[in-house]
């Protein structure tokens, strides 16, 4: 293999990671604060979960297609995985002021 078809191969991959982990992590932190954030607001807890779990897939499905149309892969790794670090870490703390 020339470095050429090497460095596209690594590019494909890298893209694929992003999309499937990067997705998965930022649609993982969507789910986590929306319920927790109508859970707060006195939304039955399975009501919640019900309806942020069938805007997840929405959710998913958009930011997957982008993490394959942005022309940059960093922008997009640090959007997905800062993303959904930052709301999954909202959940928590918004858990926390439930449970004290």
């Amino acid at each position: 293999m020339n470095k050429v078809s090497s460095a596209n191969h690594l590019y494909l991959i890298n893209r694929i990671l992003c999309s499937l982990l990067g997705g998965y992590a930022f649609t993982w932190g969507f789910s986590s604060l929306g319920i927790a954030g109508l859970a707060a607001l006195g939304v039955d807890f399975h009501e919640a979960e019900t309806g942020v779990l069938m805007l997840a897939f929405l959710v998913f499905l958009s930011v997957f297609l982008w993490a394959f149309a942005s022309h940059s892969v960093a922008r997009v790794w640090a959007v997905l995985a800062g993303g959904g670090a930052v709301m999954t870490l909202s959940a928590w703390l918004i858990q926390q002021n439930m449970l004290s």
